[in-house]
């Protein structure tokens, strides 16, 4: 029995230069979920392309136009290309460059079309499973447990999430595993959006989609990214950074569950979970007049508050680091060395990572590679890529006035909290971890990392 691979939500990008191509390919692809877009005369968004998957069919008749270099454009974007030309199906670096292999003559027909398509679609279906697999959550510190403990209560109910969380502490994997353990929109799409990357001009389109026909390229219609949701999660990233007129209009899809794509007068029915992700204090910013009060209210029916590395402590630290520098390295390579040096775990441990997971990671890749390379736990070499990155790190305030200046209104926020809750306990440490819901390990540790000292050592708890 033939089995078939189902094709949908793909962008297909067209170059087509001399070579009128886009509207066959739009035929051909006609039966799929597909958008074909006329690529030669508009910028293509790298948010896009990281959200969507897309691939691109270029005719080599553009590179000669000097206004495409492949090099730089796949950097960008970072998509398969096909390319498209008359000369025959070899590898000719006079007509294709070298690295590339997907090659169908200019009188493709579509059943060559579509089986390349289809093709490229399996492998950047594979590699999507391959890094998602990678990425699993480590959770070892109490304050992690208790976070997916919160994730599993309420990731099966159908309300707004908004998700708090420093830069690079993992809020869109939280999001992740919302969606994944729903059982009604597990089901569907899980469509990431980074609203602090939205083009001026290109929100409606964007979010809301276009009918065919109704503006210059538009030559076949395209669902946005409420419609893109539908059935599944829509994940807005860093929400705070979303203009006013935007949230207004993001608003009323909210209350009516409708979506009108422009060009068009039919509102289509959406049914979509919506989780909201920022690292600003939404309650300051609604004070501040920049961000609207009922769509805080609409998006924090449930909200959820990511530790940052440091809150997790060495356990964790360790962990991660361990992680990436597999990943990194392989498990076969990894195996023929020595386990990971104490003298390295320690010193992972004693860094301070502003940039949370996402920085501890760069730093895993740039010991791993080195490891991989060489082939041991070279401690000169090592020492020096960790004393490179402390001394990139910003430069610690040394007076608490700095410290104070220099804390985000986020911080400040939460500084007064731990504050508030210590003298409603008299200053007790474990009643105030109980009070805040949190063990005391994570209390002690919140108190370093916002700088709050005992005033009154002789009258309160010795530690």
């Amino acid at each position: 029995m033939r089995t078939t691979t189902k094709i949908e939500e793909l962008d297909i990008y067209v170059w087509e230069g001399k070579a009128d191509i886009v509207d066959r390919v739009a035929r051909c692809m006609a039966s799929f979920d597909v958008e074909v877009i006329r690529a030669d005369d508009i910028a293509i968004s790298p948010e896009r392309t990281a959200l969507r998957p897309s691939l691109a069919i270029i005719s080599v008749s553009v590179i000669d136009s000097g206004a495409f270099i492949l090099r730089d454009w796949q950097a960008a974007h970072g998509i398969p290309v096909v390319w498209v030309g008359a000369a025959p199906r070899d590898h000719d670096p006079s007509m294709y460059p070298a690295e590339y292999s997907h090659i169908l003559p200019l009188d493709f027909t579509c059943a060559e079309l579509r089986g390349m398509v289809t093709k490229l679609v399996l492998q950047m279906r594979a590699h999507s499973a391959k890094t998602h697999e990678s990425d699993a959550m480590i959770a070892n510190s109490e304050c992690m447990q208790a976070l997916l403990h919160e994730v599993d209560t309420f990731a099966d109910c159908d309300t707004s999430v908004l998700v708090h969380g420093e830069t690079g502490v993992g809020k869109e994997r939280i999001a992740q595993l919302l969606h994944e353990k729903h059982s009604r929109y597990g089901k569907g799409p899980f469509v990431a959006v980074n609203c602090g990357a939205i083009p001026d001009g290109l929100f409606e389109s964007l979010f809301f989609g276009h009918s065919k026909g109704s503006f210059t390229g538009a030559v076949v219609a395209h669902k946005g990214y409420f419609e893109q949701a539908d059935g599944g999660t829509l994940f807005l990233d860093e929400i705070g950074d979303l203009p006013l007129y935007q949230q207004v209009k993001l608003l009323r899809v909210l209350e009516d569950s409708a979506v009108t794509r422009i060009g068009s007068a039919t509102p289509v029915k959406l049914d979509f979970r919506l989780v909201a992700a920022t690292n600003k204090h939404l309650p300051q910013l609604v004070k501040d007049g920049s961000f609207r009060a009922d769509l805080y209210y609409r998006l924090a029916v449930i909200e959820l508050k990511i530790p940052s590395l440091e809150e997790r402590g060495a356990v964790d630290k360790i962990a991660i680091f361990k992680a990436f520098i597999a990943q990194v390295v392989g498990a076969e390579r990894l195996a023929g060395l020595p386990d990971l040096p104490y003298w390295l775990a320690d010193a992972v441990a004693d860094t301070y990572f502003p940039g949370n997971v996402r920085e501890l990671r760069n730093l895993a890749e740039r010991i791993g590679v080195t490891v991989r390379q060489i082939g041991a736990w070279d401690a000169a070499r090592l020492q020096r890529l960790l004393a490179l990155a402390r001394s990139s790190q910003p430069v610690p305030a040394e007076s608490a006035a700095e410290v104070l200046v220099d804390r985000s209104k986020w911080d400040m926020a939460e500084r007064n909290r731990v504050i508030a809750a210590l003298d409603a306990n008299s200053w007790r440490r474990q009643d105030t971890a109980l009070y805040l819901g949190i063990s005391r390990k994570v209390l002690w540790e919140k108190m370093r990392k916002y700088q709050i000292f005992d005033e009154e050592p002789e009258t309160r708890e010795s530690e």
